[in-house]
């Protein structure tokens, strides 16, 4: 086999339909976000605003963070030294995970190397502990599910997204006596859509069903203490695992799950993901851990409170102007362009012109057809930068000619 040809046609099929995604190469700058350095093709440096980024809150900047994270470096040095079984369990470690238990009010948490692998790694070691489990999930899961649940081997059953009813069918279809567990998400990240949690626990508890919650982009953003969608409806009880990230709202890196005591001893026990990976840096471990109790208190309440009214007020205008906003009333501010090469050009013409860093998403993130722009503004995007975002969202529509929903103001 020609293996040059294979992927050069492999990549090919990528430039040809205008989804290739091109890396742009920044620098952040401590105490300037949401300001970053762009490094230009041409070798020259301009600096950006960034409105694509996952750090929600500007956590990643925050002083306390950075203090922690410099205290330890200074205490322990560079890595952990090793897995969490041998040699790389910290007092840093331990800090974080009762942390996160507290957070969410369950016994225990489990700390991975990324939601990613938290999701991949507990999903499919769950068969293994509960023999015939059969897992019903969402179809619009975030892949790392998807990939854990494929990979255990186990019965799975797809329900249509967020459609109970549907949900209802397949397990009244399975023998009542076999175990099964639910997993779904609070909010999707890429329309920015909850979750009908109440409805779930319901149905799980009439059907003796586990539940799985991903709260990857809503902890930290919501919630009294940011605990996520669960907290702030009331619902954490009756949660079985929750899955989160340190790495958006946080801050920071890593990810876990937060349950009951028994089942993160068994996930810790028996999943490779866990068992045969290198823990977190201890830095890294104790500036999550900082930035999760900042973010419990009243301060980290204002963030939340401001990091939703400047996603209400930047929804509104693009609104105003006809442009079609996909608004389920989260923080996430999806722009639907429905054209790869379109997205692709409107991202790269408001980084060129305006200074303004947003990814085009295309597929297979989202479905052929529904390619977008994904903007999530942070306290600290002042008005002016909404300004600048919305006049040049308004010019470049205009100058490539895109259907408006509504006459623009």
């Amino acid at each position: 086999m020609n293996f040059d040809a294979a992927l050069d046609q492999a990549l090919s099929r990528l430039h040809d339909e205008g989804r290739y995604r091109t890396f742009i190469d920044i620098e952040r700058q401590k105490g300037a976000f949401p300001h970053a350095l762009w490094t230009c093709p041409d070798g020259t440096e301009k600096e950006i605003t960034v409105w694509c980024g996952n750090d929600y809150l500007g956590m990643g900047q925050h002083p306390v963070v950075l203090e922690a994270m410099h205290d330890a470096l200074d205490k322990t040095g560079a890595g952990s030294g090793g897995t969490r079984n041998i040699s790389g369990t910290t007092v840093y470690h331990k800090r974080l995970e009762a942390e996160l238990a507290d957070l969410h009010a369950k016994e225990a948490a489990l700390v991975f190397t990324s939601a990613y692998i938290a999701n991949d790694a507990t999903l499919s070691t769950l068969p293994v502990l509960f023999p015939g489990l059969i897992i019903y999930s969402d179809a619009l899961n975030h892949a790392s599910m998807i990939e854990g649940i494929r990979r255990n081997g186990g019965a799975k059953r797809i329900f249509r997204h967020n459609d109970v009813a549907h949900l209802r069918e397949l397990l009244e279809a399975d023998d009542p006596a076999a175990p099964k567990l639910i997993a779904f998400e609070s909010i999707y990240s890429m329309d920015g859509d909850f979750g009908p949690i109440a409805e779930i626990c319901d149905l799980a508890e009439e059907f003796g069903a586990l539940t799985y919650l991903d709260e990857v982009h809503a902890v930290g953003m919501y919630g009294k203490r940011g605990g996520g969608v669960s907290e702030r409806d009331n619902l954490t009880g009756r949660i079985d695992i929750i899955n989160g990230t340190l790495g958006k709202a946080f801050g920071v890196f890593g990810g876990y799950i937060a349950a009951s005591a028994k089942m993160c001893d068994a996930v810790r026990s028996y999943a490779p993901g866990f068992i045969f990976t290198t823990s977190l840096p201890p830095a890294v471990a104790a500036g999550a851990a900082a930035s999760i109790a900042y973010l419990k208190t009243e301060d980290g309440q204002k963030l939340r409170d401001a990091q939703q009214t400047h996603a209400r007020i930047l929804k509104a205008r693009l609104q105003a102007m006809g442009l079609p906003i996909i608004d389920h009333g989260s923080h996430i501010v999806p722009v639907h362009v429905g054209h790869p090469v379109h997205c692709k050009a409107l991202s790269d013409m408001l980084l060129d012109q305006f200074g303004i860093y947003v990814q085009p998403i295309n597929y297979p993130t989202v479905p052929r057809g529904t390619e977008r722009l994904r903007f999530t503004p942070s306290p600290v995007h002042d008005s002016g930068e909404i300004d600048r975002l919305v006049n040049g969202m308004d010019r470049l529509w205009s100058q490539c000619k895109l259907n408006r929903s509504i006459a623009a103001a």
